[in-house]
């Protein structure tokens, strides 16, 4: 009902390009959200996830963020992971178009889940090295075969729990950032507070489910405070937050 709730607010109030009045996140917005072109690599998105929602093996899992509304085991099938957990094939070229659009050369993802939008994030720019990290070491086996297995190469895949990779991880800076592992409040304002050393002036996170519960609403809401952001984008199920020195501080609801 939190979320439900959440969502007539944010159609309320959300708008499309023409209540925009950035030139920056308009172009973002027309160039980026709205571009409508069928890109090839949408064949490779839609087959890797299909391939994911035909599989029938049971793995066991290790979840170490704030659990999950739908599965009550611990042991799981990979095709109702990939339905009910996985990104979809919309937001999966979402992924894809922002990467393409963005062009980062240096990707960090926290959460790699299964890889749907590890392959968006890695086939949006062919010079974008993608490290990616997940939690769980099944998951993170799957993943990686199912990410070889579609000649996926640009990707980096760690195993292991956030906060212990979170030194090695803040080693380099980051042009983007996905941020899709523990939906908490508590965690993820961590996550961005010991990731913002990492950024330029160029750089972009993005935070999945900023709507997911009361506690990630709030987190969301302080992070678009921060005095480092700039700019921020609520798309109802993401929320992106930009650090242009140069920009007013400006928020936005965008209906995608």
């Amino acid at each position: 009902m939190f979320q439900y709730f959440q969502y007539l607010k944010f159609l309320s109030a959300s708008t499309n390009q023409h209540g925009v009045h950035s030139p920056f996140v308009y172009d973002l917005v027309t160039k980026c959200f709205y571009d409508s072109s069928n890109y090839g690599a949408y064949e490779q998105l839609s087959a890797y996830r299909n391939a994911l929602l035909s599989d029938q093996k049971s793995i066991a899992i290790n979840d170490f963020g704030a659990g999950s509304k739908v599965f009550k085991s611990d042991t799981r099938v990979v095709s109702q992971m990939a339905k009910h957990s996985g990104s979809t094939l919309k937001r999966a070229k979402l992924v894809f178009r922002l990467v393409k659009y963005l062009q980062p050369k240096t990707t960090l993802e926290l959460g790699t889940h299964l890889g749907i939008a590890t392959q968006a994030l890695a086939l949006g720019a062919s010079g974008n090295q993608v490290v990616s990290v997940e939690g769980c070491a099944q998951t993170s086996e799957m993943a990686k075969t199912q990410l070889k297995h579609f000649g996926i190469d640009n990707v980096s895949l760690k195993t292991g729990r956030f906060e212990d990779l979170l030194p090695q991880l803040k080693q380099q800076n980051y042009d983007l950032i996905f941020f899709d592992g523990n939906h908490s409040k508590s965690a993820t304002l961590h996550y961005f507070e010991e990731l913002l050393e990492t950024t330029h002036n160029e750089s972009v996170f993005i935070f999945d489910d900023i709507h997911w519960s009361k506690g990630m609403n709030e987190a969301w809401e302080l992070i678009k405070r921060h005095p480092k952001v700039s700019v921020s984008i609520d798309t109802f199920f993401w929320g992106l937050v930009f650090f242009r020195s140069e920009q007013e501080k400006q928020h936005f609801k965008i209906r995608v």
